[in-house]
């Protein structure tokens, strides 16, 4: 028996706890759910018409059976060189920060994305993504540059790039609704690049605002406009 853990965010604690309970049961099928343990990492944040949206954030621990190796050292035989060198690149990373995760490889003509799965993934994720997004530009930096037949790189854990994509899709949503109201400018969080090109592309066929970025990194933002006055 080892000690499994899963953190998971959600707007609402209750919904953060949820999803870090599915994923102990994904880890450890069959655990007793009376076993599990919950904390609070944050209860987030609501913000002001939705803009500064920060998810709840939880984890869960229980005990229960080591999940089973994932396929790190050897690569399958059917396996392409960029898939291969990514799962080298992510499967070394996390053995550096300590992060013990099997590694599922998926390709596509335009993608290539590398999924991450195990306990304590959070160390891995990182403070608002950090982490993961820095994994994800290394690894596009490493494969595809200077290439012309290069595809979108995408780093994931324990399906965080969903539950983000959802949290974000709400902020971007919110944020335009308040520009539409109110026909002023609204400034969003601090974001990473990655997480700023997701606002700007869920927002660049919405008639009524442009999405442009300002200041300086790391606390580079996202503005919203109304359409006529960025022109």
């Amino acid at each position: 028996m080892i000690a499994l853990s899963a953190e998971s965010t959600g707007e609402t604690v209750g919904e953060a706890k949820w999803a870090a309970l599915r994923e102990l049961e994904r880890l450890a099928p069959g655990l007793d759910k009376t076993s599990v343990r919950f904390q609070v990492v944050s209860e987030g944040e609501r913000g002001l018409l939705g803009v500064g949206f920060e998810p709840a954030r939880v984890v869960a621990s229980c005990e229960g059976e080591a999940p089973a190796a994932g396929p790190r050292a050897a690569a399958p035989v059917d396996e392409g060189d960029d898939a291969a060198l990514l799962r080298e690149l992510v499967a070394r990373i996390a053995d550096e920060i300590g992060v013990s995760c099997s590694l599922e490889l998926a390709e596509s003509d335009e993608e290539l994305r590398v999924t991450c799965a195990g306990h304590e993934l959070g160390m891995l994720i990182g403070r608002h993504g950090q982490t993961i997004d820095a994994i994800q530009s290394l690894a596009n930096a490493i494969l595809f540059r200077g290439r012309k037949d290069r595809k979108r790189v995408v780093v994931d854990a324990a399906g965080y790039r969903a539950r983000r994509q959802s949290a974000l899709d709400g902020i971007a949503w919110r944020a335009a609704e308040r520009v539409a109201a109110t026909g002023q400018r609204v400034e969003l969080e601090p974001m990473t690049a990655v997480e700023r090109r997701l606002v700007h592309e869920r927002l660049q066929d919405d008639p009524g605002v442009e999405t442009t970025s300002e200041g300086v990194e790391p606390n580079r933002y996202v503005v919203l406009l109304p359409r006529d006055a960025a022109v």
